[in-house]
Order: C-alpha cells, then structure tokens, then sequence
C-alpha cells in the first residue's frame, strides 16, 4: 500500500461513526451510545544505497464507552459509562499505596519511639 492510500484509509478509520453509535429508539425514548477514540501513526519513505524506494507506515486506534445520550419528552440526559475494571484498578493500587506506606510509617515510628 502506497503512503497516500494508507492516509487516506487512515482519515476514514477517524470517523465520527467510531465515536457515536447508531440511534435505538424505543417507547418513546432515543439512546445515542458514545465512545472515547484516539489514536496515532506514523509514515515515512526513503531511499536504500542501491537506489530503491521503499516507503510505509503503521496505525493504531483505541476506543472505549464513554456513556449514552438519553433523549426524552424532549429532555437530554448524559449517562456515563462505568468502567469496572478501571475502577477495580484504582481501588487495587490506592490499597496497595496504603499498604506499603502503612508499612513504612510503622517502621518509621518503631525506630522514632525506640531510645538511644
């Protein structure tokens, strides 16, 4: 694939289609499903000592649930997605911070309360 084919395939992976889903209605409500997307690449060509050209590239594109639009009787609510895993994540290293540091302070204060 020549480097302009790859850009162009690239700008049409960036479409707003990534980021809002389709439409469902139903019972007089319409949810409007959106996602966090981004994304980076590079390209480049050049020429080796026997005098060929050769060029490439790469891509990548990463996208989460970000939440819903939520219309109805006319009102429009955003509701986020919650991320489990993110949130287990958090919980896990916010504890395991606790509990070295935890450690250290005991450390800490054993040798501060211990006389000379």
């Amino acid at each position: 694939m020549k480097l302009d084919e790859f850009i162009t395939t690239v700008r049409d992976a960036m479409t707003v289609r990534h980021v809002f889903g389709d439409a469902v209605t139903q019972d007089g409500m319409t949810v409007i499903p959106a996602a966090s997307v981004w994304g980076g690449g590079g390209g480049g060509g050049g020429n080796d000592q026997q005098g060929q050209e050769g060029e490439g590239g790469g891509f990548g594109l990463h996208a989460r649930p970000a939440g819903a639009y939520v219309i109805k009787d006319g009102v429009v609510r955003w509701i986020p997605a919650v991320d489990i895993n993110r949130v287990l994540t958090l919980v896990g290293a916010v504890l395991i911070t606790w509990g070295f540091s935890w450690v250290r302070v005991a450390k800490f204060r054993a040798k501060a309360s211990t006389p000379e």
